[in-house]
Parts: C-alpha cells; sequence; structure tokens
C-alpha cells in the first residue's frame, strides 16, 4: 500500500501503563500516578455534580461549532469568538495546525527538549525540523531559534512554560522575539500550564494578538482545570488564522459532555486559585528535597517539576513503579539523569518522595 514514505518506522505515542496494570505486575493495592500531569484535585465540585444530575439525548450529534463554549471562552480570554479554534485537546490542535503549513520542502524550528508532538506531527507531514538546544537554564534559546528561521519556515513552536522542564520565558524576551520573527511564519505559543504560572512579570501573551496576527496561543482544559478526559483544547489567534484552520477541524471534535463541563470550570474561577495555591505547596516540598540531597531541580511554573537523580531515569523509574508510584524517566524526554513527576497532593509528594529516598540509596546515590 501506498503509505508515506516519511511514516515507516515512525513509533506511536507512548501513554505509559496504567494504575491498574502497575497494580497487577507488582502485586500493589495502591498506585499512585504522578506520570501525566494531571490534576490531582481532579475538577470543580460544579463538574461533579452537573455529572450526577445530566441528562442528554445519546443520538444528537454535539454542536459542531461549540456555540456556547465558544462564547464562554471569548468573553474569559476578551477576544471575538471568531478568533477562537477548538480541538479534541490540544494534540488535536497541534495536528490541524501542521496539517494547513507544513508540507516537504518547507521547514519547522523547535527545542530540542519539548512537547514531542510538535516534531512527530512536522514527520508526518514531510517537513524539516529544526531543533535548538535549551539553554542551560531549561528555557528555549530564543535567539538562536530566530536565526534558524529562513524563507521555507513556515512555524516556530514555543512551549511556555515548557514541557519537560517546567521553565518559564520571561514575557520581555517573548515579545523580542516576536517581533524579530518574519510575519509570514506563525508562531505557536503553547501554553497548556498558563494557569499554574506563578511569576509576577508574566504578562498575558493575548496582548501579543493586535500587533502581530502570525502569534497563536494554545490553551487546555485538560490540566489545571482537570479535564483530560473530555479533550477539550483551544487555539486564540487573529480571525485571518482561525479562518483558514477551521476548514481542517473534523465536524463534532468535541462532544456534548465536554463542551458543558468546560464551560462550568471556567466559571468556577475560584477552584483554579485554590489548586495553584495547593500545587505551589507541593512544588516546595520538591524544591526542598532537592536543596537537601544537592540534587539539581528546574525552576518550575507548572503542575510538574523535573529533577535530577543522578542515576540510570529507567532504573530509577522502576524502582518507583514497583513501591507504587508511576513517574517519567527523563530518558524519553531527552534529559537522562532527571525524572519529571506530577505535583500531587501534600501526602503523595511525601510518601513519593521517601520512596525515592529508598530507590535513590540503593542506586548509591544516597
Amino acid at each position: 500500500m501506498k503509505f508515506k514514505k516519511q511514516i515507516a518506522g515512525l513509533q506511536a505515542y507512548q501513554p505509559g501503563k496504567t494504575t491498574e496494570e502497575v497494580k497487577q505486575m507488582f502485586n500493589l493495592d495502591k498506585v499512585t500516578k504522578l506520570a501525566s500531569n494531571e490534576n490531582p484535585y481532579g475538577a470543580s465540585a460544579k463538574v461533579k455534580e452537573y455529572l450526577d444530575n445530566v441528562t442528554i439525548d445519546y443520538a444528537i450529534y454535539p454542536d459542531g461549532y461549540a456555540s456556547r463554549l465558544r462564547s464562554a471562552v471569548a468573553k474569559h480570554v476578551n477576544v471575538s469568538e471568531k478568533q477562537l479554534l477548538f480541538g479534541n485537546g490540544s494534540d488535536d490542535n497541534i495536528l490541524i495546525v501542521s496539517r494547513a503549513l507544513l508540507q516537504p520542502g518547507l521547514n519547522t524550528v523547535l527545542a530540542d527538549v519539548t512537547f514531542g508532538q510538535y516534531k512527530h506531527n512536522a514527520i508526518v507531514e514531510g517537513a524539516e525540523v529544526r531543533t535548538v538546544p535549551l539553554l542551560l537554564n531549561g528555557e528555549h534559546d530564543l535567539d538562536s531559534m530566530a536565526a534558524e528561521v529562513d524563507e521555507n519556515t513556515a512555524i516556530v513552536w514555543v512551549c511556555n512554560p515548557n514541557n519537560p522542564t517546567g521553565t518559564l520565558i520571561p514575557s520581555d524576551k517573548i515579545q523580542a522575539f516576536v517581533k524579530k520573527v518574519p510575519s509570514d511564519v506563525l508562531i505557536v505559543l503553547d501554553e497548556a500550564y498558563t494557569e499554574y504560572i506563578t511569576d509576577d512579570t508574566y504578562q498575558d501573551s493575548i496582548s501579543l494578538l493586535k500587533e502581530h496576527p502570525n502569534v497563536l496561543i494554545m490553551r487546555t482544559f485538560s490540566k489545571a482545570y482537570g479535564l483530560a478526559s473530555f479533550r477539550i483544547g483551544y487555539a486564540i489567534g487573529s480571525e485571518e488564522v482561525i479562518s483558514q484552520l477551521e476548514p481542517l477541524r473534523e465536524p463534532f471534535n468535541n462532544t456534548v459532555l465536554s463542551q458543558e463541563v468546560a464551560i462550568i470550570g471556567l466559571e468556577d474561577q475560584a477552584f483554579i486559585e485554590a489548586c495553584k495555591e495547593k500545587n505551589n505547596v507541593g512544588k516546595a516540598q520538591f524544591e526542598a528535597y532537592c536543596q537537601e540531597r544537592n540534587l539539581h531541580i528546574y525552576p518550575s511554573q507548572t503542575n510538574f517539576v523535573l529533577m535530577e537523580v543522578k542515576a540510570d531515569s529507567d532504573k530509577v523509574f522502576q524502582g518507583l513503579m514497583q513501591r507504587g508510584f508511576i513517574v517519567r524517566s527523563g530518558n524519553v524526554l531527552g534529559k537522562p539523569g532527571y525524572l519529571r513527576i506530577t505535583i500531587g497532593t501534600e501526602a503523595e509528594n511525601a510518601g513519593l518522595l521517601q520512596k525515592l529516598d529508598e530507590v535513590l540509596t540503593e542506586e548509591g546515590v544516597l
């Protein structure tokens, strides 16, 4: 069959093992998953109340334009409804953007250690992938990324805060970068973790859209809103860019339930603020642990940390899994010798760090 030659050997996304699989593998009664940056506090109680009482007609298609959700999000971020694109999670929006702009003969620029779906989709579309090493502090090297842009560049991807390092690029650097990149190159600012940002100098990037219609901002309900299972991501851009992307969106790509729970989640900003505060407490637990044991940890503005273990990441990952904690090995993220760990509840973090001490002792690190 006539498959694209560029997909030969391409690997499907590996989500990692579920808690049930790990329970069976190691005969455990309890397993805590801190691997996928989900909200350990779940979703707003108002979402749960809605789901307990909702009645829907399963035979009817959802609103293909997500009209009510579109109106709610437009009001929340203060843009026109025509400036929004809704996807089946941000992964869907990344695919839509890649399909719309990338093709053989064109290139895309991104960091070498960042969210893997940017590169994955570029390979599928046959575009050249140009990767730029992160700075030592874990930030994107925007100057070097700008230098990689040429007349054949279609997209520049900037994950901010970055996954997996958790680091935030200062707003003044983003603003200078946007001015430097040619106006015919789409700059995607992937802001999946924006609700967790605590940096006082951070300026909302939506203000860039007025003067830079080549900027597209991606956000999601999967992280802070605790709605990952409903798969709702959205992009904010100029009406011109959104109008070009919208025809590539699959019809009815957001379900009836997902649209409604996203609206309810959006209304409960007190829940988001409470999660943010608890997340900061948890982050401090990991920072103190690393400082006491002389382990490097990247400064995180997200709900996860990337921390050094001074051992084979896979071995430490396996050791923790055997003890009932699922994390993410740095080996699969381009950061060997590190673990990416979702910040859980205070009790979950304490339990994990206790088990991590056991594993690192076994590995001769402590």
